[in-house]
């Protein structure tokens, strides 16, 4: 399938971009939304995101294929990685989940289309309109493709004209997809422009940054720190940070054949997306006092991680992060040797896998590609009490516990500061609905304009 040049991203290698095209794209981008978007009722841009989302579904879908053929030269991730991380992705994006969402976030399904009242709002004979920023522009990382494709997803749903600024090497996935938009609705693409560049050409970024309303930007807290000095002083920045993740897993749960079913739990979410998302774990605490302890569980979780390996392996990875991990292995192999409170397990003739056992409850960054820690905790205070060089960066913790104890434990991360709380198992794949890093991802957007009424 020959894709037309209908973005910036399709210009071969070879083209220079310039500040002055940057500025006429954008106000490109400005008229088309205001042609053909702003007064879009939201029923109609629902039924045409989620027509999308059920093409992508489609094993013979053009863009998917794509996807899978070209995806893993651009991306390191396998074709089954792939595949498996874009379905999680797309059935979220239904009619159903839309409206919930804009219910939770903005407190009315309409509430873009017209001046709307809550049940609350109107027994205070109040109404509220929320309304968009002309020009979103969004500056996407390259580690995962996904929240480069919510961020236009929701763009789109409140009927702003965007601009994705891809990192080096990261916009094959978002081009693919607003292709696909551009297919299903060609109005609604000409509202979206996709382009990459090195960051460190501030020339391109300043001309995007003086058209932009609103931008959104994920990376490092180093690069958010540089985007937001480069901003126009009206100019909103949302940011998404540096954030890690771990799970904890309860005593109670680790009893007989159910005990297998959580190590699998554990193994999805150490190789969903090659565990490197903000949503992946690096740690796993596991309860003592169950019928598998936290060593015994790290050796089931090695012969998983084998196993699904040869039905999802990892991908290639570059040679210095293989070295990397190469280094990290070779330190535990020798704490091994000397300690019976390391244990080390991994893949042979590969670093496809890795599994390090501690008795030292203390956080530890992994170097992620499926490279877990499992440590053994008495209960869950002493694994926050370990967790503290990483408190108010946690964003998600996977937690495996039975019915009775689970909101106990919940509430207990929250008020220790975790933003999510999800099933392990489900680290990797959060609903349409989440609030990213704790904030209202659609209402975020959005600035709202109270009608009171006599």
């Amino acid at each position: 399938m020959n894709m037309p040049n209908y973005f910036l991203a399709d210009l071969p290698p070879a083209a220079t971009l310039s500040a002055a095209m940057i500025g006429e794209a954008c106000q490109a981008l400005k008229r088309n939304r205001e042609r053909y978007l702003i007064n879009r009722p939201t029923h109609s841009l629902l039924n045409v995101l989620s027509h999308v989302a059920k093409n992508w579904l489609q094993p013979d879908d053009p863009f998917r294929k794509m996807t899978l053929e070209q995806g893993p030269a651009a991306t390191g991730f396998s074709p089954a990685t792939l595949a498996a991380g874009l379905d999680a992705f797309f059935k979220e994006l239904t009619i159903e989940n839309f409206t919930t969402l804009l219910e939770q976030d903005l407190g009315h399904p309409h509430r873009l289309d017209q001046i709307v009242s809550s049940d609350a709002e109107q027994m205070s004979k109040r109404g509220a309109i929320a309304t968009a920023p002309e020009l979103l522009v969004h500056f996407t990382a390259g580690n995962l493709p996904v929240p480069a494709l919510m961020s236009i997803v929701l763009g789109v749903l409140v009927r702003s004209a965007q601009f994705v600024k891809c990192a080096t090497g990261a916009a094959l996935l978002p081009r693919l997809f607003a292709h696909s938009l551009y297919h299903a609705e060609p109005k609604l693409g000409a509202c979206l422009e996709i382009a990459e560049w090195p960051g460190a050409d501030h020339t391109l970024a300043d001309a995007l940054f003086n058209e932009a309303d609103c931008v959104t930007a994920t990376g490092s807290d180093s690069t958010l720190a540089a985007i937001s000095l480069r901003l126009p002083a009206n100019t909103r920045l949302l940011r998404y940070g540096h954030r890690v993740s771990f799970a904890f897993v309860a005593s109670r749960v680790l009893s007989g054949l159910n005990s297998r079913k959580i190590v699998g739990r554990a193994a999805a979410d150490v190789v969903a997306w090659n565990q490197l998302g903000c949503l992946s774990p690096h740690v796993i605490y596991v309860e003592e006092g169950g019928g598998l302890s936290a060593e015994l569980f790290a050796a089931a979780l090695a012969e998983e991680l084998e196993r699904r390996e040869a039905a999802e392996p990892r991908g290639t990875l570059p040679v210095e992060t293989a070295a990397a991990i190469a280094s990290r292995r070779s330190i535990y192999e020798v704490r091994a040797a000397h300690s019976p409170d390391t244990r080390h397990w991994s893949s042979r003739n590969s670093t496809a896998w890795t599994v390090v056992y501690e008795a030292d409850p203390r956080f530890q960054l992994s170097c992620l590609n499926h490279f877990i820690y499992v440590k053994g905790v008495k209960n869950l205070t002493e694994a926050l009490h370990s967790s503290d060089s990483v408190r108010g960066k946690v964003s998600t913790v996977g937690l495996a516990a039975p019915e009775d104890q689970a909101q106990g434990l919940a509430t207990t991360l929250a008020r220790w500061g975790v933003a999510r709380v999800c099933p392990l198992g489900q680290m990797q794949a959060p609903p349409l609905t989440w609030r990213h890093d704790g904030r209202p991802a659609l209402g975020d957007l959005v600035t709202w304009t109270d009608y009171e009424m006599e």
